[in-house]
């Protein structure tokens, strides 16, 4: 290749690669408008600097190759322009569908095709020849229809960009107008280069100085940010800010028409789109006092519910009724704001101060049982061991207070065990051991450990398990809750009488039910009786209890994923049932 630089030259490629580093280094620190203000910037220098090296040319076939690398600037120039003028306007949202991306980069793809293949069809250009006449060989094309087909979506592009520029900078705050001063008169400097070009007002017979033009605007526009700082203040769109707030705004004129309204706001009410210029009354219409404050300008906060797509909310609406002589119009705004996640966190915190509150009195009731139920046993069998080694009592006085002290034990060892395996599943940490067993067989060994306890009091245990019943729980868990029902069964059972034991099953849970023909609950004592409030009585033969195991059942129950009931009758005994869903079901 040989090159014979001249001024033009020279001016285009100094300018062009300065350009260049300055859009690489933009591109690499900036994002958003200052982003594809670089990328406009790289594809200026690409042009600029294959023209420079064009008008150094002498040959066609040097010329035509540094014309294809230039379109690969000016094909894509617009298209950056073109985001970039988007995004300063807050439409960064259109962009960002795949459709309309590939819709903008389609015509410059065709447009580099056809181009570079321009020698097959003569689309493009239907003639490209040098130009000797003037001081130094130029490149002399004759328009083909493809050309100016891209021509036209050049400049379309370039003036749908200004249009929402001017548009946008016209309802700007006083604060950006420097900035959108200095961006338009820039931005106008192109069209009226290129436009001089098409009439044959040129500095040379062939010279196209509109890439001096676009490099005159990078220059003023880069001037703008660094020594003005034009972009240290980006005007953000109104209706982004206005979709990103967490609160739904409407904003309605003197007839009650909607001028306005926000993301947030339809959400909230269930509302679609073309909303604008319609009357607020028949999208509120299941809210009467809403509509109301609204007719009667009433200014305030009421709390209104609404069902919308989004799910049912709880909002607090504000009125505010405007009528300032800086407006054209009376309005009024409204604001909603979501009272759902603020109710939901109040009750959750209520819930869980009346939990704290039960536990604490569970707490001391522990203590309580500790002191008292737990230290009076032991300290009698204290004693009468104390009484045996000094011999004190003989053994057939021993034999009358075995029995009582036998019952203080068993009372001791139950109370004991109870608490100890409610503590353990109240600990921090822990988990479930669940595992898959038979239901039927530990009902079985249950009933076998009870039966002399049973036979004691002359009480008879009768089982009706039916087919066998494979759950999957805590073993352990299950295990305790079964036996404090059948204890309790034993307790209040009167002597002679009988306990039942029945397996229920059904498609969805495995159900047992112990029942006893013993003294009976009183109806008013049936709600509390799984609560902390439950206080026990005494049994059929003055058994002590303290109305913690079936508060431990309870919770068991609960933890597995089941449930525990209770049916009664004074006089005629009580049905206890435990409901663990199959596994299937799980």
């Amino acid at each position: 290749m040989t090159f014979a630089f001249n001024i033009y030259a020279i001016l285009l490629l100094v300018s062009g690669f300065a350009i260049l580093g300055m859009s690489s280094l933009i591109i690499r620190r900036e994002r958003g408008a200052m982003k594809w203000l670089g990328f406009t910037l790289f594809s200026n220098a690409i042009w600029s600097v294959a023209y420079g090296f064009e008008l150094a040319s002498s040959t066609i076939w040097q010329m035509k190759l540094f014309t294809d690398i230039q379109y690969l600037g000016i094909a894509t120039l617009p298209v950056f322009w073109y985001l970039f003028s988007l995004s300063m306007c807050g439409k960064d949202e259109w962009y960002q569908r795949t459709r309309n991306m590939v819709f903008l980069f389609s015509i410059p793809c065709i447009t580099i095709l056809l181009e570079w293949t321009n020698a097959w069809h003569h689309l493009f250009y239907k003639d490209h020849r040098v130009d000797y006449s003037g001081p130094f060989p130029m490149a002399d094309i004759h328009p083909g229809w493809f050309y100016r087909l891209f021509t036209f979506y050049f400049y379309g592009l370039l003036a749908h960009g200004i249009y929402l520029l001017i548009s946008r900078f016209r309802r700007a705050d006083p604060i950006y107008r420097a900035q959108n001063h200095l961006i338009l008169f820039a931005s106008f400097i192109p069209w009226i280069a290129n436009i001089c070009y098409l009439l044959g007002i040129r500095p040379l017979n062939n010279l196209d100085i509109t890439p001096f033009a676009f490099t005159l605007t990078i220059i003023i526009v880069l001037i703008g940010i660094y020594r003005f700082k034009i972009f240290d203040i980006i005007p953000l769109a109104r209706e982004k800010v206005l979709d990103l707030m967490q609160d739904g705004f409407i904003l309605l004129d003197e007839r009650d028409r909607m001028i306005d309204i926000n993301s947030a706001a339809k959400r909230f009410l269930g509302l679609g789109e073309r909303l604008i210029g319609r009357s607020i009354y028949p999208l509120i219409a299941s809210d009467a006092r809403l509509s109301d404050a609204i007719r009667e300008k009433r200014s305030g906060k009421l709390e209104i519910r609404t069902a919308a797509a989004a799910g049912k909310f709880q909002l607090e609406a504000e009125l505010r009724f405007m009528n300032d002589s800086k407006l054209n119009v009376p309005v009024t705004l409204i604001k909603l704001q979501d009272l759902t996640a603020l109710r939901k966190d109040a009750l959750q915190l209520k819930e869980q101060a009346n939990e704290l509150q039960q536990l604490n009195q569970l707490k001391d009731t522990i203590f309580s049982v500790i002191a008292h139920d737990l230290r009076g046993p032991l300290v009698n069998l204290s004693e009468v061991v104390k009484m045996l080694s000094k011999d004190l009592i003989t053994i057939e006085e021993f034999k009358e207070i075995a029995p009582g002290v036998n019952r203080d034990i068993l009372y001791t060892t139950d109370l004991l065990e109870n608490i100890l395996h409610w503590s353990r599943s109240q600990m921090k940490g822990f988990a479930l051991q669940q595992d898959y067993f038979s239901l039927n067989a530990l009902v079985e060994h249950e009933a076998a450990y009870y039966e002399p306890a049973a036979k004691a009091k002359s009480i008879s245990i009768t089982k009706d398990l039916g087919k066998e019943l494979v759950v999957h729980a805590d073993k352990l868990m299950i295990q305790i809750v079964v036996r404090n029902l059948i204890n309790n069964a034993i307790k209040f059972c009167y002597p002679g009488g009988n306990i039942h034991l029945g397996t229920i099953p059904d498609t969805e849970t495995a159900n047992l039910c112990i029942a006893d023909t013993g003294i009976g609950i009183e109806e008013a004592r049936l709600e509390s009786m799984f609560s902390f409030n439950n206080r026990s009585t005494r049994g059929t033969q003055n058994e002590r209890g303290t109305g913690l195991g079936l508060l431990v059942c309870r919770d068991f129950m609960i933890r597995n994923g089941g449930s525990i009931g209770v049916t009664s009758e004074p006089g005629k005994g009580s049905t206890f049932c435990i409901k663990l869903p199959l596994p299937h079901k799980l």
